[in-house]
Formats: C-alpha cells, sequence, structure tokens
C-alpha cells in the first residue's frame, strides 16, 4: 500500500503527500499497477511530467519567441512567426493543437480547453473523450476535471494500462531492463525529455520500497 512518507522520501518538495498517496493508491489498483516494479516505475514517470506531483496543467507561457520557435520549430520558423504567442497560453494552445487529436480548428477553441492536464498531461479531444468513457466520467464536458488529484491519479493509471506499460515493468523478457524503462518513457513523452532524472527517481523508489 502506498503511502506519504515513500512519496516524501522520494520526493521531499511533493505537496500534499498524503492525499497524494490515498489517490494513487486507489488508481494504481484499480489499474492493477501493484507489483514494486510497476509502483515504482509509474511513480518515477508522473512525479516527471508533474513536477513531483504538484502541476497538474500544462504551461503554455513562453517569455521569448527564441523558446517558441525551439519548442515548435515547425509551427514558428522565425521570430516574426512566434512573436504573437509570446504569453498568451490560450492563442498558443489553440493555435498549435488545432486539427489534432481530435480538436476542431484554431477558432474552435479545443486547442486551449484540452490542452495537457493531469499527472500525464492528457491532450486532445480524443484523448479526454477515451479517458472518461474508461472511467466513467464526462471529461469532455467537463475538462477540468482532470485537476482533482483523484481524477489525475485514475486518468494516468488508464494511460499507463491503455499502451500496455504494466509488462514493460514487469521485466519478465530477456531484454534489459533499462530498454523497457526507455520505452515506457518514449510511449508516455513521445521522446526520451528528462530520462536520467526518470530512472534517478526509479532508482530512489526502489530502495524505498525494497
Amino acid at each position: 500500500m502506498l503511502n506519504g512518507e515513500t512519496l516524501r522520501r522520494a520526493f521531499p518538495d511533493c505537496r500534499d503527500a498524503d492525499d497524494w498517496a490515498a489517490a494513487l493508491d486507489s488508481a494504481l489498483n484499480r489499474f492493477h499497477i501493484t507489483t514494486r516494479d510497476r509502483v515504482c516505475a509509474f511513480l518515477a514517470q508522473t512525479s516527471h511530467e508533474s513536477g513531483h506531483f504538484n502541476r497538474l496543467e500544462e504551461s503554455l507561457s513562453y517569455r521569448t519567441p527564441a523558446r517558441l520557435m525551439a519548442v515548435w520549430p515547425k509551427r514558428f520558423p522565425n521570430e516574426a512567426s512566434a512573436t504573437p504567442f509570446v504569453q498568451n497560453p490560450e492563442r498558443l494552445a489553440n493555435f498549435v493543437y488545432a486539427r489534432r487529436m481530435g480538436n476542431g480548428d484554431e477558432a474552435s477553441g479545443d486547442g486551449f480547453r484540452f490542452r495537457g492536464r493531469g499527472l500525464i498531461q492528457l491532450t486532445g479531444r480524443s484523448n479526454y473523450h477515451q479517458a472518461g468513457d474508461a472511467l466513467g466520467l464526462d471529461l469532455v464536458g467537463v475538462p477540468d476535471r482532470l485537476v482533482s488529484k483523484e481524477v489525475a491519479a485514475l486518468s494516468a493509471a488508464w494511460f499507463w494500462d491503455s499502451r500496455g506499460l504494466n509488462a514493460l515493468a514487469d521485466h519478465d523478457k530477456p531484454d534489459g531492463d533499462l530498454e523497457d524503462f526507455v520505452e515506457i518513457t518514449r510511449r508516455i513523452n513521445g521522446g526520451t525529455v528528462g530520462l536520467k532524472e526518470r530512472l534517478a527517481a526509479y532508482k530512489r523508489l526502489r530502495d524505498s520500497m525494497a
């Protein structure tokens, strides 16, 4: 059973560790994330995506055109194209997420309405709809439900289960554990951003739950 002390040891800056432990423990059990390997891998990944369980909403406020150009080079090929979106999260989300992941066009407002929320930054109308159907919750009609601890934990556990990540966390194949962890990171992040930090968290958690 997950408890607040485990989270505090692994992530000293985690706010509301006891409440998070309760929400996570319920979600983990529902989606069979119950062995040490599964729990440690799940917590290592979700903690990185959420700033140690302190951030449940995507930050889309960028201070400079250069940063926007670095994050979305195809969308913003030059400073002039990026400048209108500096420190304008709603306009930015509606532009970069338009006609993607089940969203409507830029004018629909879907990009901002279904921006990244929850522990794994669920993004896009399609993902909100799929998660809502699986959890029996109206996340399309009330997207802000994803910033509650309980729903954030449930949606992350659903995502984990739906992408087959328990099997990768089990390490029951003859390939290397690192290879499995890297693949988990890719399925969650789309790449390997923060892999070193994710692995360090995984090792801390395994030590604390030995």
